[in-house]
């Protein structure tokens, strides 16, 4: 059964285990989310539950926005995204989702928007190795070699320069390490996408061992 929450990424810190290893955390506040839809194969052909996150202001929100928000009792959200893979049983519309849905050493997969880094090079961009820098070597930073000779054309998917970062990622299994029910906090072991303040989903691992 799938679990989820959305959140904002705080920043990272570490805390000390009980053996006393150290363990760099990323922060996650999951404020109190409110389920906006249930999703059913009747009405919709699929299973899910609607979540929002993040009051709007009243000014920002359109009508059809105040409408789908008022059926959950509760202000238009800024963020609203689906979890599936859900007991349906389990929500109602207006409940709302709390960080205690999770508990120490569950294991979830992270999803965010990766931090944008604009035109990058191969190097950067693809891990590609450079040349010589000295002795007259002419070739230090570029591509590389565009292909063969005989289809005279560069083949789709060629590792070239280009937009970098801005990407929808996952990272999968990672570990909470520890869930503060009375400030909304998750602390997850390791790294998350995504700059300081962005929108996060924390999901029940899919390929959890």
């Amino acid at each position: 059964m799938t679990k989820g929450i959305l959140g904002r990424k705080i920043g990272m810190t570490q805390v000390f285990a009980e053996n006393g290893d150290l363990i760099p955390v990323t922060v996650i506040e999951a404020a109190p989310n409110v389920v906006l839809q249930k999703k059913t194969v009747e009405t919709d052909g699929y299973e899910a539950i609607q979540l929002g996150f993040d009051d709007k202001r009243e000014k920002l929100a359109n009508k059809p926005e105040k409408g789908h928000a008022t059926k959950a009792n509760t202000a238009p959200k800024r963020f609203i995204r689906e979890i599936n893979g859900v007991t349906l049983e389990e929500y109602e519309v207006g409940q709302e989702v709390k960080v205690d849905v999770f508990a120490k050493g569950d294991v979830v997969d992270v999803t965010g928007i990766s931090k944008g880094k604009g035109f990058q090079g191969a190097i950067k961009r693809h891990g590609q190795s450079r040349g010589p820098m000295s002795h007259g070597s002419r070739y230090h930073r570029r591509p590389g070699s565009m292909g063969p000779v005989a289809p005279n054309r560069v083949f789709k998917g060629k590792l070239l320069p280009g937009r970098m970062g801005g990407d929808r990622i996952t990272i999968q299994n990672l570990e909470i390490v520890s869930v503060d029910a009375e400030r909304n906090l998750l602390l997850v072991k390791g790294n998350v996408p995504g700059p300081k303040k962005a929108l996060v989903t924390v999901k029940t691992a899919v390929k959890a061992k």
